[in-house]
């Protein structure tokens, strides 16, 4: 398992190289190479690297997160609060929508299972987006009236949104006790509690750390380890029903961290980059070994263009959030292009449909195709929207000048 490791590492950085030399994103060599090493193609990758993907994927994700957290200062998070939260909501709102209403004409799927179908692609890929929002900040890009910023606090709540209605459905579609009012008081809540948590974590974090001025490797690794925690702890409660936003939890450590101890956040900051080196790798790695071309293809044409046309909605949904903004018409294309990728909620819960309809004996042809088209909306849009948000932060947005 070392040596496949290994290999996937080195071929990375080869390809990682390669690409940025042509001017095209380097994740998106990566995730090239995580599909053609997956079992979709050569099926090099050995099975107990695919069996605990999910969590290397999860523990980049957390890496990358707290980056984002670190980057987050109050006075950004002002600049940006009403469009922030209408992006949280209304993007997602526009897409599901279509999906669900167009899903029977296109792939022959009930009213129920298109809405379940469009709460898995109403997700913004925050694997894709959140990296590329951090590098733009370091480099000074929209950040003078917050676009990156707007991003990555819009993109973490949408998945929580997204995912919760999709609970909702699934237990409706399958019949399981569900109180719809619970869930639907549960995004509220799971978003004040995962933030709450996060603040609390890293006022203790940073006591420690004065307490026992660790060094800032010592204190990097410290926080990844609560994140983690914080993420298992979110999954136990998941079960019990119980909702909890673990990855705004993640991400609120790092904003109380910089709020309080700007020079300590800076430090750990610097050590979450380093480390971000390595889990960049896995993550896209990982997330192109969970592509199954051949799912994809069996959604055909249809469900691609069912995905495009999703995507449409979803894109007026996110110029709608941008008006009465101080943002110039190329700064919104660059929002609208920045909340189009697909690909971590897809990997990760696009199977589950099917999983319960198995589980319950239901007819599992509907689950086949939410997760022939789920595939097929990482493989057209994880690429493409990588490249493409990189070519739009170049050209739409104006960078900063450095004194």
């Amino acid at each position: 398992m070392a040596i496949n490791l290994a290999e996937i590492i080195i071929l990375c950085l080869i390809v990682d190289w390669l690409f940025r030399k042509i001017g095209i994103p380097g994740l998106i060599g990566m995730l090239g190479v995580g599909i053609l090493l997956g079992p979709s193609v050569l099926g090099i990758i050995h099975p107990e690297v695919l069996q605990i993907g999910a969590d290397l994927r999860m523990i980049s994700l957390i890496v990358i997160l707290l980056r984002a957290g670190f980057e987050l200062s109050k006075e950004s998070l002002k600049k940006v609060g009403t469009q922030a939260l209408l992006l949280a909501f209304l993007p997602a709102l526009f897409e599901v929508a279509a999906i669900t209403l167009l899903g029977p004409l296109f792939l022959g799927l009930s009213r129920m299972e298109s809405a379940l179908l469009g709460c898995i692609l109403g997700a913004v890929s925050p694997a894709v987006v959140v990296p590329m929002m951090v590098r733009f900040m370091h480099e000074g890009r929209g950040t003078n009236k917050g676009i990156p910023t707007l991003i990555l606090a819009a993109a973490s709540i949408d998945d929580v949104v997204v995912i919760v209605a999709y609970s909702v459905l699934i237990g409706i579609y399958t019949g399981s006790q569900i109180t719809m009012g619970w869930q639907i008081l549960g995004i509220p809540l799971a978003i004040v509690g995962g933030i709450g948590v996060g603040i609390i974590a890293g006022i203790v974090l940073y006591t420690i750390f004065d307490r026992f001025n660790p060094r800032a490797t010592k204190r990097a690794l410290s926080i990844i380890g609560v994140s983690i925690v914080l993420v298992h702890l979110g999954d136990m409660l998941e079960t019990k029903h119980i909702p909890f936003a673990a990855l705004l939890a993640v991400m609120a450590i790092g904003y109380i961290i910089l709020e309080r101890r700007e020079r300590m956040a800076h430090e750990i900051s610097l050590k979450l980059g380093k480390i971000w080196v390595f889990a960049e790798i896995i993550l896209f790695a990982m997330v192109g070994a969970q592509v199954n071309l051949q799912a994809a293809a069996q959604a055909g044409l249809r469900g691609a263009a069912l995905i495009l046309v999703g995507l449409f909605f979803r894109s007026i949904g996110s110029l709608l959030c941008t008006l009465g903004s101080p943002l110039s018409w190329k700064e919104r294309l660059f929002v609208v292009i920045a909340y189009l990728p697909k690909a971590t909620v897809q990997a990760a819960i696009g199977s589950a449909p099917l999983l319960a309809m198995q589980a319950r004996g239901m007819e599992t042809a509907p689950g086949e195709i939410i997760l022939a088209v789920a595939v097929m909306s990482i493989v057209l849009t994880a690429p493409t929207g990588a490249w493409a948000i990189a070519w739009a932060g170049k050209n739409l947005l104006t960078k900063k000048p450095t004194i």
